[in-house]
């Protein structure tokens, strides 16, 4: 069993804010906006169409790119994820039915006295997580009709042209929007990196490591899904 951690969700580029995490470490997922062409036929939801308690401002009736989805969230009935990008689609693609794909985020931090493993100011987070269904789809190659069947909510397949290198769809049990997240920041300061990035993943958190994927070993996996289980907390954090 291995895994794969991205980086997802609004940030200071795009939209031009964070989520918001809050003091009991629960937090909202924010999308990007979409960046590029879309069908004239397909369904783009905006920032106002979204269940978010964050006041987005002027970008409320911007598109969003609404990657991942999580079933039974912001509409969505499947639990997909495609990506465009080489040095994130290389990773994912290496991985296997059964293995888990993890979802982080940077988050910035809201309200008074949060919990005490919570970054100042702002920190990354794994806010959720696929087992994977099947094995990925290379989609450097075009899809058939039953992928594309299989994927139509996904963002990608929204594009003119579609551009996704790599399709995932995670499986019913194992795959979760998280209610509380999972921190990869110190508690001290949101560009330190705590020991689940520098002892257990490929990145040595130095740097900009809450932009980069990051491979886990089972170990590390094992680690990851204990935590969100709530049985490695203290080790963890403590």
């Amino acid at each position: 069993m291995r895994s794969v951690a991205v980086n997802v969700g609004a940030n200071t580029n795009e939209p031009g804010f964070r989520g918001p995490i809050y003091a009991d470490g629960s937090f909202e997922y924010i999308p990007i906006p979409e960046s590029e062409p879309t069908r004239e036929e397909a369904s783009m939801p905006t920032y106002a169409d979204l269940d978010l308690e964050t006041d987005v401002g002027s970008v409320a009736d911007t598109p969003v790119h609404l990657d991942p989805t999580f079933a039974g969230v912001h509409g969505c009935t499947s639990y997909t994820y495609g990506d465009p990008h080489g040095v994130k689609a290389r990773p994912l693609s290496d991985l296997d039915a059964g293995d888990h794909v993890f979802f982080y985020a940077t988050l910035s931090t809201v309200g008074g006295d949060p919990a005490e493993w919570i970054a100042p100011e702002w920190g990354a987070y794994v806010i959720g997580q696929f087992r994977l269904a099947s094995d990925p789809v290379d989609a450097t190659e075009g899809l058939s009709a039953r992928e594309r069947s299989r994927f139509a909510g996904n963002a990608h397949l929204k594009r003119d042209p579609f551009d996704a290198r790599v399709l995932l769809e995670g499986a019913r049990s194992g795959s979760a929007l998280y209610d509380v997240a999972v921190p990869l920041s110190s508690p001290t300061a949101g560009t330190e990196a705590n020991r689940l990035v520098t002892d257990l993943s490929s990145d040595s958190g130095k740097g900009p490591w809450w932009r980069r994927p990051m491979r886990f070993d089972r170990e590390g996996t094992e680690t990851l899904l204990g935590i969100r289980e709530g049985s490695e907390m203290t080790r963890a954090f403590g």
